[in-house]
């Protein structure tokens, strides 16, 4: 098996699908989530976290089949049961609960206002704006601030034409990162 690092560089590489209903690859939405998190000074933890939020759509067989037959994927569940034999909780954790920020935070209208039509509809399949009392308990989990931080990575990480690094500009981090 070839080492962690190698596979993921391999698959932000060759896998060329476009983000469920946007305007730019998987691969691209990343790693701008990722510059993101470096731009905001993030801890090198977050960084990671962020480059690798939804490392389970590559798992996935086909993510736009899912939406389209209006099934939630569980991506977040699948990368981060992928990624937790390499790398750390606190990497973990955030990719873990990336969607359940989504849903906290929906639970602000103007949040919700602001997301694009392809992250509403996922919110939807998500199960939807959490209640009072699921937000009660996202909140007991120790990693929540980290989760919501890179929520809202991801939902400005969807811009088109601009310049991005490439994935190998994430190979010292990564290795620095497995455990």
């Amino acid at each position: 098996m070839p080492n962690i690092v190698d596979q993921i560089i391999f698959s932000f590489t060759n896998n060329n699908s476009l983000y469920i209903g946007e305007g730019l690859t998987i691969s691209e939405h990343m790693i701008q989530t990722a510059m993101l998190a470096e731009k905001n000074k993030c801890s090198d933890d977050l960084i990671c976290s962020s480059l690798l939020h939804d490392y389970g759509h590559f798992i996935i067989e086909d993510p736009n089949q899912l939406v389209s037959n209006l099934i939630d994927g569980n991506h977040e569940t699948i990368g981060a049961n992928y990624l937790k034999k390499y790398f750390s909780k606190d990497i973990i954790e955030p990719i873990l609960l990336h969607v359940k920020a989504k849903k906290y935070l929906a639970r602000n209208r103007r949040y919700f206002d602001s997301l694009s039509k392809a992250s509403k509809t996922s919110l939807k399949l998500q199960g939807g704006i959490m209640s009072d009392i699921e937000a009660k308990k996202f909140k007991k989990n120790k990693n929540y601030k980290n989760a919501v931080k890179l929520r809202r990575f991801d939902e400005n990480a969807k811009k088109l034409n601009i310049k991005i690094k490439k994935i190998e500009d994430y190979q010292e981090l990564l290795i620095s990162k497995v455990i």
